[in-house]
């Protein structure tokens, strides 16, 4: 118990230290906030209590607010630092049934001309996949800017980088403040598959992003072994079901007793399901009866490179 208190202590005191460090890059020394000055609307987490302007990242956040406010012009949003080749998105709609409207895109990462997610992937050195993961939010988030998105934008998250959320987290806010995409509208999305990382880590840096006033979501749910021992310890806003428990589900007797036990223990913590890879009526059906009404997959929209593709009102209606 002792050296664990230790350990935790030398965690606060890096991130006390590293909050510090970074707010002396944007105000060039060191600056206090009262908390008086706390926003009517701060973040509020799973657990009911309200992160105080003596937390530092919410401390950081409304400072970055102010220094975009009335610095933009000084070139403090900086988004340099490209990998050294080209590659673009195409975003994927993802729809709520039971107002019949597109909520979120999700950005999907693609060669220059469209060419396939692995030809890209194929050119980033192991060692800097967290800095590929971090450049890819900011020009998702560019992007999606200039193509005037109009909802939610879900990002995904590799869980190597998770580990330098600090940076990673504070470039990706920069970027939502710059593009006008505010931080309550970018989901992070976590492969499930992932998540068997260090578990105590993952949750704190999970909860640092939600500080942030971003979304949450676990992907690929059902796809792993991590993702019921992550809900014990964290609970974010949405799990995507994997493909692999929907595909055919209104054939299949034993992938809907396990989806009937992940929607009633989703419901139980007011956690969103997405169904994710919905390719077919049958599938849609079966899952909107069974009380589904987010919806993403090839029978709504395929993804649309570079733009933002629609949603049919008659799939909604078969």
């Amino acid at each position: 118990m002792g050296l664990e208190l230790v350990i935790n202590g030398a965690i606060k005191n890096l991130h006390n230290s590293m909050a510090n460090r970074l707010l002396d890059d944007y105000d060039g020394g060191d600056e206090t906030t009262s908390p008086s000055t706390t926003p009517a609307n701060s973040y509020k987490d799973r657990t009911g209590e309200i992160a105080g302007s003596s937390h530092p990242f919410t401390t950081r956040k409304r400072i970055m607010e102010d220094q975009h406010r009335i610095g933009l012009q000084n070139g403090l949003m900086n988004t340099s630092g490209e990998m050294g080749f080209q590659f673009s998105f195409a975003f994927q709609p993802i729809v709520d049934i039971r107002n019949r409207e597109i909520i979120s895109f999700e950005a999907l990462v693609r060669g220059p001309r469209g060419e396939p997610s692995a030809s890209v992937f194929a050119q980033v050195p192991h060692n800097d996949i967290p800095r590929f993961d971090e450049i890819c939010r900011r020009k998702a988030i560019n992007l999606a800017s200039r193509l005037n998105i109009p909802k939610c934008l879900n990002l995904n998250l590799c869980a190597q980088s998770i580990f330098e959320i600090d940076l990673s987290i504070t470039a990706t806010f920069q970027a939502s403040i710059q593009s006008g995409i505010p931080a309550e509208r970018i989901i992070f999305e976590l492969l499930e598959t992932e998540c068997l990382t260090e578990q105590r880590n993952l949750v704190k840096y999970l909860r640092t992003i939600q500080e942030f006033g971003f979304a949450t979501a676990i992907d690929d749910f059902g796809a792993g072994y991590s993702g019921l021992k992550l809900l014990v310890e964290f609970q974010p806003n949405f799990i995507k079901l994997d493909r692999n428990l929907i595909g055919n589900i209104q054939w299949d007797y034993v992938k809907q007793r396990i989806f009937s036990g992940i929607q009633k223990i989703c419901d139980s913590l007011s956690i969103e399901i997405v169904a994710e890879g919905v390719e077919n009526i049958g599938e849609y059906h079966w899952l909107s009866e069974a009380g589904i009404s987010i919806f993403q997959g090839y029978y709504f929209a395929r993804p649309a490179f570079e733009a933002l593709p629609d949603v049919a009102n008659r799939v909604f209606s078969t």
